[in-house]
């Protein structure tokens, strides 16, 4: 592959992680009392241990969109 392939690659890993980011966070904005009651059926949890939880778990799906694909994609961007 061509670095202009690779380029188009993390290109589109991006945008497609991105969304589904940005779709799990607005569902969990929108609809957080919902996901909390289908969760406590499946793990009982206190309210707080939950928004931890999915705080964690947004913050660390962020940074490995960053890491694994925006990062590659801006350096190949630059080196083209």
């Amino acid at each position: 592959m061509d670095p202009g392939q690779l380029s188009a690659f993390f290109m589109w890993c991006s945008i497609i992680n991105l969304a589904l980011f940005a779709s799990g966070w607005l569902t969990f904005v929108f609809a957080a009392d919902r996901v909390y009651r289908m969760h406590t059926r499946w793990f009982p949890m206190s309210r707080e241990a939950f928004s931890t939880a999915s705080y964690s778990a947004f913050g660390q799906y962020k940074v490995l969109i960053f890491i694994f694909n925006v990062v590659p994609f801006a350096a190949l961007s630059i080196m083209t």
